[in-house]
Parts: C-alpha cells; sequence; structure tokens
C-alpha cells in the first residue's frame, strides 16, 4: 500500500475500534488508539502473513504485549481478513471468540495470547531464538506500551535479546506518555528509552509513531540491521484521531456511550473524506 492507501486503512482500523468497544461497552480505545497506524502498517504492509493459511511456519510472529490495546489488533486482523469486520461488534460479548484480550486458541491470526503486561517480550525473544535455532527466515515483532516497560521482565528479555544478538526481532514501544494512572513520568518513568535499550544491545530508532512516512522509513532501517535486535520508540498521541479522546488518560479503559460514539464515527467518516 502506498501512504495515502495506509492513511485510508488506519481511519477503518480507528472505526472498528470505537465501534467494537462501544457494542462491548467496555475496552481500552486510547491506546488502541495511539497504535492504530502501527497496527495498518504492521499487517497491510510489513508481515509476511496469509489470512487463508494463518498458522503457515515461515509466517512472521506479531505478539501484542500490551494486550489490552485488543481492539485496535482486532480491527487490523479483520481488515485484512483474518475474520469478518462485523464480527468486532462482538467484542467482549459472552460466548464469542474475541476476548477483551487476545487468544490463540480461538482467534485467527493472533500468535500469542497476552494480557498480563511484562508477559509479552519474553515469548517474542523465543520466537526469534526458535527461528534462528531452526534457520527459518520469520521475523518477530513484539507492540509493548510505555507502561507496561515499568515491568522488570521486559528488561531480563531485552538483556537476552541483546546478549543473543536477535536481529530477526523488532520491538516497538507505544510511547503516548499515558498509562491507567496518569503520566508515566508520573507513575514511574521509564525515561530516557532509547539510553535504557542501547544498554541492553539494541539498535534504537525513535519516529512520530502516528506518521506513516516515519514508520515505513523506521521499518525499513530496522530490517537492514545485522548482529543486533532493533527497538522502535514510537511517540504516538493516546486517542490518536478522536478530538475529545487525544491526550486524556480518561480514554485508556472506557467505552464511548452512544453520544459519544456518534460524535467520534462522525469525525473518522470526515477524515476518510478528506483523503478521498
Amino acid at each position: 500500500m502506498n501512504k495515502s492507501e495506509l492513511e485510508k486503512m488506519a481511519v477503518e482500523v480507528r472505526k472498528g475500534i470505537v465501534a467494537s468497544t462501544h457494542s462491548a461497552k467496555s475496552g481500552h480505545p486510547g491506546g488502541s488508539l495511539s497504535a492504530a497506524d502501527i497496527f495498518t502498517y504492521l499487517y497491510f504492509e510489513e508481515l509476511n502473513v496469509d489470512p487463508k493459511n494463518p498458522k503457515k511456519e515461515d509466517r512472521d510472529r506479531f505478539v501484542l504485549s500490551k494486550g489490552h490495546t485488543a481492539p485496535g489488533y482486532y480491527a487490523a486482523l479483520a481488515h485484512r481478513g483474518f475474520f469478518p469486520v462485523e464480527d468486532l461488534l462482538k467484542l467482549r460479548h459472552t460466548g464469542e471468540y474475541l476476548q477483551g484480550h487476545p487468544d490463540m486458541k480461538h482467534t485467527p491470526g493472533v500468535d500469542m495470547s497476552s494480557g498480563s503486561l511484562g508477559q509479552g517480550l519474553s515469548v517474542a525473544v523465543g520466537m526469534a531464538l526458535s527461528a534462528k535455532l531452526k534457520n527459518m527466515s520469520y521475523r518477530t515483532y513484539c507492540l509493548c506500551g510505555d507502561g507496561e516497560i515499568q515491568e522488570g521482565q521486559i528488561w531480563e528479555a531485552a538483556m537476552f535479546a541483546g546478549h543473543r544478538k536477535l536481529d530477526n526481532l523488532l520491538v516497538i514501544v507505544d510511547n503516548n506518555n499515558l498509562q491507567i494512572d496518569g503520566t508515566v513520568e508520573e507513575v514511574c518513568s521509564p525515561y530516557p528509552i532509547d539510553e535504557k535499550f542501547k544498554a541492553f544491545n539494541f539498535h534504537v530508532i525513535t519516529i512520530d509513531g502516528n506518521d506513516f512516512e516515519d514508520i515505513d522509513s523506521a521499518f525499513k532501517e530496522a530490517k537492514s540491521v545485522k548482529g543486533k535486535p532493533t527497538v522502535i520508540i514510537a511517540n504516538t498521541m493516546k486517542g490518536k484521531g478522536i478530538s475529545f479522546m487525544e491526550g486524556q488518560v480518561g480514554w485508556h479503559g472506557k467505552a464511548p456511550n452512544d453520544e459519544e460514539y456518534r460524535i467520534a464515527m462522525e469525525e473518522l467518516q470526515k477524515a476518510g473524506e478528506a483523503l478521498c
């Protein structure tokens, strides 16, 4: 896809986030929206995956370590063809397969169940190591939250990845600077994130995570790096794309009501039309 097509698809992914959390009357729209452009780029430009064969052995792997942003993940998977887009409205409904956090046993396209913050990167490191041991070419991608990297297990995994020179591993940190209780600086500052990852032998790229030119350049650079893993620190806006959600910590884990849903969808519709 070119930049314009990616921007249009990101609008559709954002519509899926708003619609699914509204239907569920719960969920995490803020961090899903901040990462919507990353989800879009992964599934429509970067990942070697096949919706018709979601378990193919040589597919690229993706682990959503910040599993609460499943609404964004599901919206990208649905639009990529892993399951019907209309099923997004079944998010968190009893008996349905789109749970509040990713479930690898029941949701097509999901490589790893996640939700316990801090654990996903360890799994991704194991996947990357497995590819090395088996001499396979697939790459492993892991999306973490900036609040999530306050967890110690993240840094154990980073230490191992750097030590084993896992250049087939790409970590993305969604740095929207907000977590459930406030700014990440107020809660427990992880800054400077770049210097911490450099200390664990990572190649570090810092970008505007809501700009597709920046995203494209960073992902291409990451593929060229040899002998060490790469981390992309994606500076984003929590609630990106919805005026009343942008930069508001209260939208970390709250679903839009009927009026908020109407306004949000109108804004996204206008944003999509402006791209045509």
